[in-house]
């Protein structure tokens, strides 16, 4: 069985040739480029003459079904640019591919390593992060909105989640780039949001609790205080992406006032509070021994 490897860039130069490299062994490397302006292209010739171009539409998910297109094998493997196969879990992949009943299962979603700021994370909600990415041709379609996640027929699997068999993600390298891309994807979201004629809630309240529910979420439930800085700051950034999308529909109307309502703000506060108590002593109760247990867990159910 063979498999057709696919990639959409965009001024991917730093990246690509990792990617690259790392599925050099499938019998087709195909690349969409997205108009790029640095030597994305340069470097992509080097490596495959399956090259084509699209428009530029600020986020990949409108040339997905494009690069899958050109697959000229019934499996594909989709990477990002800035992504990398390990050798273990090509080997995973080539073991599938001798399975006789491989062709009962639609696609596998994989698990992904997010290096983010120097650090492999493995809390913060950045893991195992599953992604579809190895899948037959005719089973998958992309849907064009910004972040969708792709419409599969058929059976899926989810490959372990541990890291022999996890794609790695060369994610974020500074916050300027994290800041950039917050901007970009926001202002897309909003105009979609804006398109669709979708009712969204604009007030004092809708702002905070965008922030403050994600933000405990991050930290707490999904582990960010475990990771120390990056975590944290992780938590705090992430927190901001739906409350930024709200400011910019804000904007967009001039920055029209609604009725003050402060007292639905101070519910929202009050709410987090309650919910800040509760995650701070189930923390506590991970570290406490002996009687503290006992009223660390009174604090808890009570968010004390």
């Amino acid at each position: 069985m063979k498999i057709s490897a696919v990639i959409n860039t965009k001024n991917a130069a730093q990246t690509i040739k990792t990617a690259l490299t790392s599925v050099k062994w499938c019998d087709q490397i195909v690349v969409v480029d997205m108009q790029s302006t640095d030597k994305t292209l340069e470097i992509v010739k080097k490596y495959t003459d399956q090259v084509f171009t699209t428009k530029d539409a600020g986020y990949v998910e409108p040339a997905r079904n494009l690069a899958i297109s050109k697959a000229q094998h019934d499996w594909v493997l989709l990477i990002d640019a800035d992504e990398e196969l390990p050798v273990s879990l090509k080997k995973h992949l080539q073991a599938l591919m001798d399975k006789p009943a491989l062709d009962l299962v639609a696609g596998y979603y994989l698990p992904r390593q997010n290096i983010i700021f120097n650090k492999t994370m493995k809390g913060t909600g950045w893991w195992p992060d599953y992604q579809l990415r190895f899948f037959q041709k005719d089973q998958v379609f992309w849907p064009k909105t910004i972040h969708a996640e792709p419409k599969i027929t058929g059976e899926v699997k989810y490959l372990p989640a541990k890291p022999a068999y996890a794609l790695i993600h060369h994610h974020y390298q500074t916050i300027e780039q994290y800041l950039k891309r917050l901007d970009r994807y926001t202002s897309l979201e909003a105009q979609g949001i804006k398109a669709v004629n979708k009712p969204v809630k604009l007030n004092e309240a809708e702002f905070l609790q965008s922030f403050l529910a994600e933000f405990l979420q991050r930290l707490f439930a999904q582990q960010g205080l475990e990771e120390g800085m990056h975590g944290t700051g992780l938590a705090l950034l992430q927190s901001m992406y739906q409350l930024v999308v709200k400011l910019k529909l804000w904007q967009d109307q001039g920055f029209k006032t609604q009725a003050n309502d402060p007292q639905a703000a101070v519910q929202v506060l009050q709410q987090f509070q309650q919910d800040l108590n509760y995650w701070l002593a189930d923390w506590q109760l991970k570290q406490a021994t002996g009687w503290q247990k006992l009223w660390l867990r009174i604090k808890r159910k009570y968010r004390l």
